[in-house]
């Protein structure tokens, strides 16, 4: 979240950037809680105070009758103020947690994908000597997958994988790994579940009709939608020496969304699923380091695609799509024939201190003084949308599918085709 005094003295830019990020926050309202609950504050301190002062009366023998009068009338308006002030402090905070992070100079401006900036290209989309088809209906043909019986089991859009599906999907994780792990990220795996405080802390909304989260009933956990929420969480609350920074982690994680709200946009197949698997890249940095970070996240996206050697593209994110937390966000789209498009693969996100004050995650300099670290996100491999690059542009003629020149050493006999059986 944004400090509110940056707030208060950058009223007018807050409101522009809550507007070019179609994001509606009322600061007027929240400005005026912010005064009311400092006074609130300031109220029953004061009151405090004096009820203290007047029990050190007593102890040095006061005036009994007159301090237990005055004590009777403090605390009844500290039961009337108190109840105040939480209710002021809550709307407060929920006004608080609704305003975006601020935008990088350099992010276009626009109100949806459809004004992202494309900044890099590689390869061409494919030219095949026959009609492509689908990953769906290839990966149906080569019995790589099930979604027919995944629905009989948990729903729609869950599935199963299944023979070379799933050594390609464990290729591909070893292969993310073995990548970042020789450019010095620690590798982990995560819990698949978080408090709810963390997801917040993160930017997800884990409850309310608007929430992507599965949440547990009962419970203030909720399924993670991604590694970076547990990855984001694992030093809530804590004070990180400077020169132990940057810390890079690679965290594996399966990753569960609702996809509420996505009627009307694809999600053929693969593409828009209800779990998947994901190897995340998170970072701790300086905030001097941050931008640094940020290039060296995008870049890492973009050697493991061109060693996939699949087309793709990288775009500069719209301040309408950006979302709440990210500064400023990279995507990687690979060309899909299912979308006879550029579809997202990756994304690589600069939250600069949004998560950071959110979570209470801090860098102690080396004068002593603290201040909050910027945090930043990206995706190294999503399972799901990396088998739809490879299974669409290295299909073959006769139905099969070559597997990555990078990827066949992770493969079982190092497997080069995937055939009917």
């Amino acid at each position: 979240m944004l400090d509110i005094k940056f707030i208060k003295e950058n009223k007018e830019a807050v409101k522009e950037n809550c507007a070019n990020r179609n994001i509606k926050c009322d600061i007027g309202s929240l400005l005026e809680l912010d005064e009311k609950r400092r006074e609130l504050i300031k109220k029953t301190d004061d009151l405090k105070a004096e009820k203290n002062k007047l029990n050190d009366e007593m102890k040095s023998g006061g005036a009994r009758e007159e301090i237990i009068k005055k004590g009777k009338e403090i605390k009844e308006e500290l039961e009337r103020l108190e109840p105040e002030l939480e209710s002021a402090k809550n709307e407060f905070k929920k006004l608080l947690l609704q305003v975006p992070n601020m935008t990088h100079p350099d992010s276009p401006i626009g109100k949806n994908d459809s004004e992202n900036k494309e900044i890099e290209r590689y390869g061409k989309p494919p030219k095949f000597s026959f009609t492509p088809k689908n990953h769906e209906e290839i990966m149906k043909n080569l019995n790589l997958i099930d979604f027919e019986r995944a629905a009989k089991v948990s729903g729609a859009k869950f599935y199963y994988l299944k023979n070379e599906g799933v050594l390609l999907e464990m290729a591909l994780i070893q292969f993310a790994f073995d990548k970042l792990t020789k450019k010095g990220f620690i590798p982990f795996t995560t819990p698949d579940l978080a408090k709810d405080k963390v997801l917040e802390g993160i930017g997800f909304n884990p409850r309310g009709p608007e929430t992507q989260v599965y949440s547990v009933e009962k419970t203030d956990l909720s399924l993670i939608g991604t590694a970076e929420i547990t990855m984001g969480g694992y030093h809530m609350d804590e004070i990180i020496p400077e020169d132990n920074l940057p810390l890079k982690y690679a965290a594996l994680s399966h990753c569960f969304r609702t996809e509420a709200g996505s009627y009307g946009r694809h999600s053929a197949g693969l593409y828009r699923v209800h779990q998947f698997t994901k190897v995340e890249m998170f970072a701790y940095t300086l905030p001097e380091n941050s931008e640094k970070t940020h290039a060296e996240l995008k870049d890492i996206e973009t050697d493991i695609f061109k060693d996939l050697g699949v087309p793709f593209r990288v775009v500069d994110i719209c301040a309408g799509d950006l979302g709440g937390p990210a500064y400023r966000k990279y995507d990687l789209e690979v060309w899909m024939t299912s979308k006879n498009d550029w579809g997202e693969v990756t994304s690589a996100s600069d939250t600069t201190t949004y998560q950071s004050r959110r979570l209470n995650i801090k860098v102690e300099r080396k004068n002593g003084e603290k201040e909050f670290l910027h945090m930043l996100n990206g995706t190294a491999i999503a399972v799901s949308r990396a088998l739809i690059a490879i299974i669409e542009n290295y299909q073959q003629t006769d139905g099969s599918v070559v597997i990555p020149d990078v990827l066949r050493s992770y493969m079982p006999g190092n497997i080069e085709v995937i055939g009917r059986k």
